[in-house]
């Protein structure tokens, strides 16, 4: 979607919207528009659309109102990508390319406007690259934004900010969309390397020949029973001085099949998305190097397939981590923990960050907890919790603080090795978490987001389609620049 900036509302317009405040229509608006919202119920509520029609310069135009809620409501900037948001849901398909919206007659700021574009932005997200029968009514025709008499500042909050972070979700979108025969671990490399090109982003990649030599029995033993080897990404902006870095490190399974204690066949085309955590990632780091960040950020993505055949995996099997650590593979099915324990032990070694956090879609377990609505947060650190928690509260990512300790620590003590991979039926989410915890080294800060709930949506929300969320892009971004970024 394309967003450009106008002073006046282009000749060709055929459709132009106003962003309306709870019962605050527009002044100049026609008699017959405003008499049309009242008859509507239109009240200006977040989210709400009138559409009427009229006469402008001899031809007819289309005059739409979308909702903003109230001007000192919390969720301000939520409302009005709300807004921004619901005009291109009904107009995304409609026949129209172009979309005017006129922001010289309300009160909004820079940061407003640019929130409006945002919602309108991520909203018109699809995904059709396999649909060749579309009918012509189904296909996406809404092609640009024009914003006309925008506030000052809010072209440069666009273009230098906030069109970045938009960029980070849309890449992950695309990256948990694509089917796992064209997103495996070695394209999911590629594709990073052709869309970092240029951005000043450094990336390093371990082949399974590396991870051999460094001792990964853990993400190797998830990779052998797939035709498809293992790899890690590690992508590296350094904006921020010396400083040690901030590392976010995501689960890649590209495809989950669950290995030799395979799934029930009903819902495993959804496993395609088990590397969402990495497709967070990837995304959030070409959103902070986009707006060129004043931080030091790495972002490592640890991929592997998990697949059923006669070499892979199998329970009873005991693994050696990078860290030296063994583990005892009860469930072959748990197997994002593996990929992530010589994950986390790379990073830590080879980048010393001051902080390290971790997202997955681990557990099914915290689906049963929390539902769709927010993603379990673990950590070591009380402080790094509270920022990750405040962070994703602002753009609307939401965590859920969840505990980690001894007693549950124990429960995945194994009687051979030094671990096992799954504990007991209770508490799933919490065990996992603890798993991880074991592979941090000299108490560094760290935190474990499961984001198993909010990555894939079965229905539309205010600012996505059915599909692919982009969970967590913006919540990573908001942390770096709350606490990287002065």
């Amino acid at each position: 979607m394309k967003t450009r900036f106008e002073s006046a509302i282009p000749n060709d317009a055929r459709t132009v919207a106003y962003i309306v405040d709870t019962d605050s229509l527009p002044g100049d608006l026609p008699a017959s528009l405003k008499d049309g919202a009242g008859i509507s119920r239109f009240t200006g509520k977040a989210g709400q659309v009138f559409e009427g029609f009229g006469e402008a310069g001899g031809k007819t135009r289309r005059t739409v109102l979308a909702g903003a809620g109230k001007p000192d409501a919390n969720d301000r900037q939520a409302a009005l990508e709300k807004a921004g948001a619901a005009l291109v849901a009904k107009y995304l398909t409609s026949g129209e390319s172009m979309l005017a919206i006129d922001f010289g007659t309300g009160s909004l700021g820079a940061q407003d406007a640019a929130a409006v574009l945002t919602g309108a932005r991520l909203r018109a997200f699809r995904w059709d690259k396999y649909r060749t029968k579309m009918k012509d009514e189904q296909k996406v025709s809404l092609t640009e934004i024009v914003a006309v008499n925008a506030p000052d500042g809010t072209e440069a909050a666009w273009n230098d900010d906030a069109a970045a972070v938009a960029a980070g979700v849309e890449f992950t979108r695309e990256l948990v969309t694509e089917p796992a025969n064209i997103i495996y671990p070695e394209s999911f490399v590629e594709r990073c390397r052709e869309r970092f090109e240029g951005t000043g982003v450094e990336i390093t990649v371990l082949t399974d020949e590396d991870m051999k030599r460094m001792g990964m029995g853990a993400i190797l033993g998830v990779g052998q029973g797939s035709a498809r080897p293992p790899r890690i990404i590690a992508m590296h902006w350094k904006g921020g001085g010396d400083e040690a870095p901030i590392a976010f490190v995501g689960k890649g399974v590209t495809f989950d099949s669950g290995g030799i204690s395979i799934k029930p066949g009903a819902g495993m085309e959804d496993m395609k998305w088990d590397m969402g955590g990495a497709g967070a990632v990837a995304g959030a780091m070409l959103a902070v190097a986009g707006r060129k960040a004043k931080a030091n950020v790495v972002g490592i993505c640890g991929l592997a397939e998990n697949m059923p055949d006669g070499n892979a995996q199998r329970p009873s099997d005991v693994v050696t981590t990078m860290s030296g650590q063994t583990v005892e593979v009860i469930n072959t099915d748990a197997e994002g923990r593996l990929v992530l324990s010589d994950s986390l032990t790379w990073t830590q070694q080879t980048f010393k960050p001051s902080r390290i956090v971790d997202l997955a879609t681990l557990t099914g377990a915290i689906i049963i907890t929390l539902g769709n609505e927010h993603a379990g947060l673990f950590s070591n650190d009380d402080a790094l919790a509270g920022e990750l928690t405040a962070a994703g509260q602002a753009v609307g990512d939401k965590i859920w603080r969840l505990p980690v300790n001894d007693a549950y620590d124990r429960l995945i003590d194994s009687p051979i090795a030094d671990i096992r991979n799954v504990g007991p039926r209770g508490a799933g989410s919490i065990t996992a978490a603890q798993f991880l915890q074991r592979f941090i080294e000299n108490d560094t800060p760290w935190a474990h987001i499961d984001i198993a709930g909010m990555v894939w949506a079965d229905k539309a929300g205010a600012t996505w389609d059915k599909g692919a969320t982009g969970f967590a892009v913006r919540l990573i971004d908001r942390f770096v620049r709350d606490t990287a970024e002065g």
